[in-house]
């Protein structure tokens, strides 16, 4: 592989992953999409996607130009294989060792592996993902540590000269929501309020000031607590 300035994005629907994408193609010369249905529960995250990719291009005709093709990976065998709060209807609570019952073992590393395969094929030698050590549920997949030796090891078996990007890794969300602002203006703050998901249940319902779900469950929380502190509003409900 030779570096082409060509990136590929792990992309969700959601808030990271949405802001990522918009950072990538503020860099890149050519970004591609690749996103993973595990039998997720909240199953919206997939179907909001083509909407903000469409929505992506109309705010800018760099992006437009720059944006390529949208890749949808089947790796269903993670929820056969996991028994968490994201893949089945549990309540969510913490596990014995600390840790969320929403941590889904092995998830990312499968996620950046699978793109490093498809980023081999189509000459993507950088992978962007919205891994976040700062303002994350203590996911160790989601560690700087953890996604420095992933780089080192894939590069390492498919003798490639793969850059793994995480441009959120030390933000909070509040200045998650003030990057979009920078990179992509009100326009691409709404587009994020009012199009992506985030909420582990995947209720869709009201829009709120900060963006569609629950209000209640973690990703809610974090999503809601980190717009209010982006917005100047940190008190309200």
């Amino acid at each position: 592989m030779s570096s082409l300035n060509h990136a590929l994005v792990l992309f969700s629907g959601g808030q990271d992953s949405t802001t990522c994408l918009a950072w990538a193609l503020a860099h890149y010369t050519h970004v591609e999409t690749i996103g993973f249905d595990y039998g997720q529960r909240h199953h919206i995250e997939l179907a909001m996607r083509p909407t903000i990719l469409s929505r992506l291009r109309t705010l800018s005709d760099d992006w437009n130009n720059r944006l390529g093709m949208d890749h949808v990976i089947d790796l269903s065998l993670i929820a056969s294989l996991s028994d968490t709060a994201m893949t089945t209807e549990t309540e969510i609570r913490f596990m014995e060792n600390g840790l969320p019952n929403t941590f889904v073992p092995g998830r990312n590393l499968l996620f950046m592996m699978v793109a490093a395969t498809l980023g081999y094929r189509r000459n993507l030698d950088i992978l962007v993902g919205g891994m976040c050590e700062t303002d994350s549920s203590g996911y160790p997949d989601c560690r700087d540590d953890t996604m420095k030796a992933l780089q080192l090891t894939l590069n390492l078996g498919m003798a490639g000269q793969f850059r793994v990007e995480t441009p959120l890794m030390w933000k909070d969300k509040a200045q998650t929501w003030q990057l979009a602002k920078n990179i992509g203006g009100t326009a691409l703050v709404d587009l994020i309020r009012e199009e992506t998901h985030t909420c582990y249940l995947g209720e869709r319902g009201t829009l709120h000031d900060w963006g569609h779900g629950c209000g209640a469950c973690p990703a809610c929380e974090l999503r809601k607590r980190g717009y209010r502190i982006f917005s100047g509003n940190p008190a309200s409900g």
